[in-house]
């Protein structure tokens, strides 16, 4: 093995110039440059006999940082790519108590249980004493390892990036090269936050670039640190060279990377690339946070805002851009010239602005959309719930089914109670039963230990599980499944209501990973409110909470909230002055 000293990291003469330049604007310049001639001239470092520790053969040129270190991971990506035939074929199999417990009490397995331990509480020093230690004692550092070294030297910070995790993160990045230990998609991400804690986010950017080398796919967080260092910097065409290859690569941008370019565009007066941002919002995110309504505010009361605009346009165009688009927006560029009245408003249950008296509309769902969402679900479901158990609910559904209204049992009957309430969950399902057109009861789930345990064996509850069982109006998933999945696929596949409070943001919904789940909540959910004065169910609006462009070129911008039923969610309403 590879032998290294804990005294100070080995360097190359190829790799040197950036690990000089990646701390030179931290530390005075001059001073380091002498220091760092010396240190790369102690015999103790290149005592190390690998044909990539060579001593430098001449000063090191500070202007050619980033192409030297583009060329560092290149020539890493032939090396690491060379070695990986030579790397002995892994034991198949699963591996026995025995052997897992071993590779635990090993020096690397040891070694990793306790940086990962830094990890947890972001000791970085701690992390750093322990690598220095390994490297002394000859103790391999895996791919893990390094990518957690990264990681805390990344996100090492005290008001600023700190200059010891500058310094020793870029070191333990050309380590890891050295070893030939394969880059993943954290190695690089973590390079391009060093990167951006040198405030340089072209170099992030080369290192986003170099992935497809080692044919590793960017993740969205790969891009943050070129994209939000251009943004910061007020680059924005180069930030837009940044969304443009994260288009190519099929990363999806969100919120956060939308507004930031939102942001850098109305700063740079781009009214155009304002225009297309403030539409990606409408498509991908619908409801956007405060911190963006500001940006989107800000913009439409400044003077470059009221700049750009048509005095006059084809009408006919744009109502042909609204039907083509669903409704809600027509993508024909700013309707209208002259300053923009900006106020925060409400809008009232019927859709109408409460400040210009515009109605908002309502966007259908594309029948075959739903289709094609409950299929996909269904795919899923499969794929994390036990497949045979959920193949059975399936053939439940076709025998019972349609239903108008689908119940998530265990959410309603929790909704301000500190138990589980059968008689709250009763009253719901009678209302939704009075409300069905066919006068049936809607599907209940419940999981199989609410309808066997606790309340449910008081005499009154299990005369009401009985009678919704009776009716076929009660399904309960087997122990161990997530009942989500049964009540959202049942909600979709019929078309009908879901009855639930949840707001279905956690991981499990994240893998939907599709713009029509929002779109399908706003038409289906239906949510219930518990107060003195007794129940109320609150039914989808009959207009869509997105934001909408209109025909006659005003703009209407819905604030996300955790619950509109508390506090009335607010709107932004941009309309021209001269309208």
């Amino acid at each position: 093995m590879l032998q290294r000293t804990a005294v100070s990291p080995i360097f190359s003469s190829t790799s040197s110039p950036l690990l000089l330049m990646a701390i030179a604007r931290r530390i005075p310049l001059m001073s380091f440059i002498q220091h760092s001639y010396h240190t790369l001239h102690r015999p103790s470092i290149l005592s190390c006999h690998h044909p990539d520790h060579r001593p430098l053969a001449r000063p090191v040129k500070f202007s050619s940082r980033r192409a030297e270190f583009c060329s560092l991971v290149s020539s890493a990506a032939s090396r690491i790519h060379e070695s990986s035939s030579t790397v002995a074929t892994r034991v198949s199999g699963r591996e026995t108590k025995a052997q897992r417990r071993a590779a635990r009490n090993s020096p690397e397995g040891q070694l990793r249980v306790k940086i990962d331990m830094c990890s947890k509480s972001g000791d970085l020093t701690e992390a750093l004493r322990l690598y220095d230690e390994a490297c002394r004692d000859g103790i391999p550092v895996t791919q893990h390892l390094y990518n957690v070294l990264l990681y805390l030297c990344s996100s090492s910070n005290a008001g600023s990036f700190s200059d010891l995790g500058l310094k020793r993160g870029f070191e333990i990045f050309q380590q890891m090269v050295i070893d030939k230990i394969d880059p993943n998609e954290a190695t690089f991400t973590n390079a391009a936050r060093l990167a951006a804690g040198l405030e340089d986010p072209d170099m992030a950017f080369d290192l986003v670039k170099q992935m497809k080398n080692f044919d590793i796919p960017p993740k969205l967080r790969s891009y943050g640190p070129a994209l939000f260092g251009y943004c910061e910097k007020e680059m924005a065409d180069k930030a837009y060279e940044v969304y443009v290859h994260m288009n190519e690569t099929g990363v999806v941008a969100e919120e956060a990377e939308i507004s930031a370019l939102l942001k850098v565009s109305a700063g740079a007066e781009k009214g155009d690339r304002v225009y297309e941002m403030i539409h990606r919002l409408r498509a991908m995110v619908r409801q956007v946070a405060e911190s963006t309504m500001e940006i989107i505010e800000d913009w439409f009361k400044s003077e470059g805002g009221g700049k750009i605009g048509l005095g006059k346009w084809d009408e006919r165009r744009v109502r042909e851009g609204v039907v083509k688009g669903g409704g809600g927006w027509h993508g024909q560029g700013w309707l209208g010239d002259g300053p923009w009245r900006v106020t925060r408003t409400q809008v009232d249950e019927e859709g109408v602005c409460q400040c210009c008296g515009e109605k908002l509309v309502c966007i259908d769902i594309d029948p075959r959309e739903t289709e094609h969402f409950a299929r996909s679900l269904s795919s899923l479901a499969c794929k994390k719930e036990v497949k045979s158990d959920f193949i059975r609910f399936q053939e439940w559904l076709r025998r019972h089914g349609p239903f108008d209204a689908v119940v998530d049992g265990a959410n309603i009957s929790l909704i301000n109670q500190q138990h589980f309430n059968f008689h709250q969950l009763n009253n719901v399902v009678n209302k939704l039963r009075e409300m069905s057109p066919s006068k049936r009861f809607p599907l209940i789930i419940l999981h199989k230990s609410r309808v066997t345990g606790g309340p449910a064996q008081h005499p009154k509850n299990q005369a009401l599980l009985e009678r919704w069982k009776n009716s076929g109006a009660l399904y309960a998933t087997p122990p161990g499944s997530n009942d989500d999945w049964y009540w959202l696929y049942a909600a979709v596949s019929f078309k009908g209501l879901l009855v639930t409070n949840d707001e279905m943001r956690d991981h499990l919904f994240q893998l939907l990973g599709t713009s029509f789940f929002p779109r399908w909540k706003e038409k289906h959910q239906v949510r219930l409110s518990v107060s003195t004065s007794g129940l109320k169910l609150h039914m989808p609006p009959p207009y869509s909470i997105v934001i909408q462009e209109s025909e006659k070129g005003s703009w209407h911008v819905p604030m996300s909230t955790d619950d509109d039923i508390a506090t009335p969610r607010q709107w932004l309403c941009a309309t021209r002055q001269s309208s």
